[in-house]
């Protein structure tokens, strides 16, 4: 096994996991109950941006299929985590700003 067999091994090994590290993330934002305000939109989209680009450098600049998929799949990730955050965030904003909108039967009643 050459030294390019195993750091590709390991690059392949550890965002593999990494994008196994996005669910529980991804189940907490779903779970909380305050707009997950605890998910920073900069922090999530410099993290997508940055596997975004290096999506396409493996792509155009190296011809790496595998390396490539393992940052989409990182990509989609940090998507699905501000995907999320940002649905919980309206959710929250207009529960504040119309206690009924949890409970449609109010609104129809009214």
């Amino acid at each position: 096994m050459t030294t390019a067999d195993i750091t590709l091994a390991v690059f392949t090994l550890s965002n593999s996991l990494r994008v196994v590290a996005y669910v529980p993330q991804i189940a907490t934002a779903l779970r909380d109950r305050s707009g997950a305000q605890a998910i920073s939109f900069g922090t999530w989209g410099l993290f997508l941006v940055s596997h975004a680009s290096a999506m396409a450098y493996a792509f155009v600049n190296k011809d790496d299929r595998t390396m490539a998929f393992m940052f989409l799949l990182n990509a989609m990730g940090c998507g699905v985590i501000l995907l999320v955050a940002g649905w919980k965030r309206a959710r929250y904003r207009a529960r504040r700003v119309d206690p009924d909108y949890a409970n449609p039967s109010a609104r129809a009643s009214a």
